[in-house]
């Protein structure tokens, strides 16, 4: 595997390219960070996340642009003019009983039966602990507090299948609700993301490599799923 900071040349896209970088438009974003995969056949050879740039340090590009972590299964390259690749192999040495610090954008969802249906439909997690609060307290501390402890139990519920348990409950927060046009779609792709940030505990080292690699949840192609580690 390959992990990657990628930045744009914000002059080599076209104004409505630009607007949708900035504005954290995940399909254009897609679409773009497959530019530096040229020649790869067959699925998406990739997950990211889109940030936006903090140093302000002398030779670091300005504050506020945005900067993409991409974890790919081929190498990257850089294309002139437009995206810029800083790239190393991934290949961490995991051992059970390691803690790491982690990084997470997910969307949180389950699958709900209904009678009848030949597809259960999906349901945000977030939006089902909000529901049962009367309108005027959906802004309210309580109904907050539920909504963070959803998507802290919606992770919680699956760490074990995926390689590592959490010693500690991790912050919660950045929650949005997204709704993107995709060209040839007459109705809107609609999902939400919630930013994790906390501490792991390895118990399965090889599982939790395949975690990193393939994901975590669902809209994967919308910059959301991937997890990033370090050494606390």
């Amino acid at each position: 595997m390959y992990l990657s900071r990628i930045r744009v040349d914000l002059n080599g896209l076209s104004r409505e390219a630009l607007f949708d970088v900035m504005q954290g438009g995940a399909y254009g974003v897609h679409q773009l960070l497959w530019q530096v995969f040229p020649g790869h056949q067959g699925p998406r050879p990739f997950l990211f996340r889109q940030e936006m740039e903090e140093d302000t340090e002398q030779g670091k590009p300005p504050k506020g642009l945005p900067l993409f972590y991409v974890l790919s299964s081929c190498e990257p390259s850089t294309i002139p003019g437009l995206l810029d690749v800083q790239c190393k192999p991934f290949a961490p040495e995991l051992r059970q009983g390691d803690r790491l610090a982690f990084r997470l954008r997910a969307n949180p969802t389950v699958a709900r039966r209904v009678e009848g249906a030949k597809h259960s439909p999906r349901s945000d997690v977030l939006m089902a602990a909000k529901k049962p609060f009367p309108p005027g307290q959906r802004t309210s501390a309580e109904c907050v507090q539920a909504m963070d402890q959803a998507a802290r139990d919606w992770l919680q519920t699956r760490v074990e299948e995926l390689g590592f348990h959490l010693p500690v409950a991790p912050e919660v927060g950045a929650y949005r609700q997204h709704a993107l046009q995709k060209p040839g779609r007459r109705n809107a792709i609609q999902y939400s993301s919630v930013d994790y940030e906390g501490l792991l505990e390895v118990t399965e080292p090889g599982r939790l490599v395949e975690t990193l690699a393939h994901g975590i949840g669902r809209a994967k192609a919308f910059g959301c799923g991937l997890m990033l580690i370090r050494r606390p």
